[in-house]
């Protein structure tokens, strides 16, 4: 699903909506009425810049995985200094009790003098994980929704959400958290020297394995062709590419073997991970965008989660000359975590 409306401001489920859907029985039924009837599951909210600037040349562009935008204050002071002409973002709240109930992204924009762009991936029904749900019990989400997006001191055109997927499979609380929604890629296009370039910044599900990887990515390259054809691309994710299935995570045995047999698969996942075969058929290479063999995660300060570590953050490019990429520490001025994921970075040309 390609989702094109572009609205000023999501109109939130109201809690009386939200408390309806937990209230419903727990069935593909309820979940697809509750998808449908949430529409800011279904539109794009975007604020332009006030005084567009010029990218770069080459552009700069960044990738992170957030989390949450929790240590606002931190996060903000980071990508501040990192100098990028976009910021392309997941795991941002707008109304969640974890993170003050602020519209994060919009205030990240604000703290930078910059646009934005956000799409919802989820409708939250509780207040997040089971240790979000411990830290913030008795309070209230005011709007529940979680998503991705753009923060951009430069023009973007063309926005859009690509749905990844729309299982379901977080409804029933299975994980220990109830949403409604799916993992989702948001698109837009960058008008450097030389002509337009799409952007995206894609969150893949975590709960999952590397069949399903590959399906995310065949549904994202297929949104990428139909909105921008022909067009040359900057894809930045969270890929979550473990390489392991969901249940092997679980058993430290399996781990072990599979490390064993190749200590290097965490950071190098590429043999493991079917996507890649994907995208380098459709035009798309890595190398020249990444640090190659470099984890992506991070200790958060509650010490979690634990070594070892793998890069599943990725920057994936299509017809474009890309430099100077970049892996940078997700810590604020004291070294301690604001996310569990690092900052990724890299320069971009048409060839």
């Amino acid at each position: 699903m390609l989702v094109t409306h572009v609205v000023d401001s999501l109109e939130p489920p109201s809690l009386e909506a939200r408390q309806q859907v937990q209230d419903s029985p727990i069935a593909p039924e309820s979940f697809a009425t509750a998808f449908g009837r949430f529409t800011a599951l279904h539109a794009v909210e975007m604020r332009a810049p006030r005084a567009p600037q010029r990218p770069c040349h080459p552009a700069r562009i960044a990738f992170w995985n957030a989390e949450r935008l929790k240590y606002f204050d931190s996060s903000a002071e980071l990508l501040g200094g990192l100098g990028a002409d976009v910021l392309m973002l997941c795991e941002v709240d707008v109304g969640m009790a974890r993170t003050g109930n602020r519209h994060t992204i919009a205030a990240l924009a604000d703290s930078l003098g910059a646009g934005y762009m956000f799409g919802a991936e989820f409708v939250e029904l509780g207040l997040g994980d089971l240790r979000e749900q411990q830290w913030h019990a008795g309070q209230t989400n005011s709007a529940g929704l979680h998503g991705g997006g753009f923060v951009a001191r430069v023009a973007l055109h063309r926005p859009a959400l690509a749905r990844l997927e729309s299982s379901g499979r977080w409804f029933d609380g299975a994980f220990h958290e109830r949403r409604v929604g799916g993992r989702i890629a948001m698109l837009a296009e960058l008008e450097i020297d030389g002509g337009p370039v799409l952007l995206v910044s894609a969150h893949y599900e975590s709960h999952t394995g590397p069949a399903d990887r590959l399906l995310q990515t065949r549904a994202m390259l297929d949104a990428i062709d139909a909105h921008a054809p022909g067009l040359p691309v900057l894809i930045g994710g969270d890929f979550n590419t473990s390489t392991f299935e969901l249940e092997d995570k679980r058993d430290p045995e399996i781990i072990a073997a599979g490390l064993a047999a190749d200590p290097q698969r965490l950071a190098a996942p590429m043999a493991h991970e079917p996507m890649f075969a994907l995208l380098r058929a459709r035009g798309y290479d890595w190398e020249p965008c990444n640090v190659m063999g470099t984890p992506t995660q991070r200790t958060r300060p509650d010490g979690t989660p634990a070594p070892p570590f793998g890069k599943i953050d990725w920057l994936f490019a299509r017809g474009l000359c890309c430099s100077d990429p970049a892996v940078i520490a997700a810590v604020d001025l004291a070294g301690v975590a604001v996310s569990d994921h690092e900052v990724l970075a890299v320069s971009i040309a048409h060839r």
